[in-house]
């Protein structure tokens, strides 16, 4: 496993902090790190989860994107402007969508339906970082949980956002 700096995650994050101002501002984040667990409406996926974690900040939602190996995904969405504070270190947004979605040949078919859930994770700072998302949604269960942590003297910005955003927050 590639362990990278955690730059963007850490801007991502310090974004989603922020609190919506920010947060309408868009900015996506590919992290790296080590998935836990991934179960798609029931079905526990670990085994096939991708070693890597989309975070997406756009128009005021919150998204997290877990991938499997077999095609499968399966995105946690709430509003932004909802996250609060749980502890010192600990933030939490609540989730009100889950997207889970299978690729074929055609492409890769999502099947969006309202949840209740939450995710919660880490303020960023060195060091590892965890982002634990859990909802149910029409009787069935979804969760994903991914650790990214740094070594000491990483360099930074070897992961980035596509846009600028996320490492500069404009007013």
């Amino acid at each position: 496993m590639t362990i990278r700096s955690r730059a963007p995650l850490l801007a991502l994050l310090g974004l989603i902090a922020a609190g919506p101002a920010s947060a309408q501002q868009g900015a996506e984040v590919a992290i790296t790190g080590r998935c836990e667990r991934l179960v798609i409406g029931g079905l526990d996926i670990t085994q096939n989860c991708k070693e890597q974690l989309v975070n997406t900040v756009s128009r005021g939602r919150t998204t997290f994107d877990f991938a499997a190996w077999d095609g499968q995904s399966l995105s946690f969405s709430g509003a932004g402007t909802q996250h609060e504070q749980t502890e010192e270190t600990e933030q939490l947004q609540p989730i009100s969508l889950v997207v889970p979605g299978m690729k074929n040949k055609e492409g890769i078919v999502r099947t969006p339906a309202p949840a209740v859930g939450a995710c919660k994770f880490s303020k960023p700072e060195p060091g590892k970082t965890m982002i634990a998302c859990e909802a149910t949604s029409q009787g069935k269960t979804y969760a994903g949980v991914f650790i990214t942590e740094t070594k000491a003297g990483a360099e930074p910005g070897k992961e980035g956002a596509k846009d600028g955003s996320a490492n500069s927050p404009k007013p």
